[in-house]
Formats: structure tokens, sequence, C-alpha cells
């Protein structure tokens, strides 16, 4: 999938504190909690919880959230439609990176169980 490059450099400097709450908004509505969001997000970039609530707190754009982080060995498992897309056909690796979060909430969202959504 190719997306054009405005969008990836959208994508890049989109703020993750700005969307985190977006993100814990969507999956409190489905009655799911901000610690399972946590530790999705955790499982996902290999952040400590310290470091989660850092990259929040210096306002951290999605080029420099997915910089520090440590994929997980596994995020290539994530697969399937986010936003019109199939997350593994993208090829600008941190927007594929930054999709496969979306699509990790939006499993969260939708009820599946942790164990699914952490690809154990």
């Amino acid at each position: 999938m190719r997306n054009s490059t405005s969008t990836d450099e959208r994508i890049a400097k989109m703020s993750f504190a700005t969307v985190y709450p977006l993100y814990i908004t969507k999956v409190e509505k489905k009655g799911r909690t901000k610690q399972e969001l946590d530790e999705v997000i955790r499982w996902l970039t290999g952040y400590s919880q310290e470091a989660l609530e850092e990259a929040i707190t210096l306002k951290d754009n999605f080029e420099t959230f997915f910089g520090k982080a440590n994929l997980h060995a596994n995020a290539h498992l994530i697969t399937g439609l986010i936003c019109g897309y199939r997350v593994e056909e993208i090829e600008n690796k941190l927007t594929q990176q930054v999709r496969y979060l979306d699509k990790l909430v939006d499993e969260l969202a939708k009820g599946k169980k942790l164990e699914k959504i952490l690809r154990v």
C-alpha cells in the first residue's frame, strides 16, 4: 500500500500525547480499561509504564515515539484492515507502526481477549 508522502509526514508529526486520550475514550466506551490499553501499547513498543508516561508528558510525536520503541518481535503478526488499508501492506515503516497501534486499539475496543491481541 502506498500512502502519499504528505500523509506519511502528517502521521510522523502527529503527537502521541494528543492521540492517547482518544484511544482511552475509545476503549473505555467499550468497557475496557486504560490499564489494558497501556498493556497493549507496552507490548507493541517495549516501553515500560514510566517510559510511556514520559512520552506523553514530553508530547512526543509518532516519529519520536516509535523511534524510541523496541517493537515486539511478533508485531508482524498484526494483520487486517485499518483506515481502509491492509496494515501488512503499508510500505512506510513508521506509518505501518502507527497503524499497528491503531489496529491493536481497535481489537481491544472490539472486545478481543488480551491473549489474542498480544499474539501470545
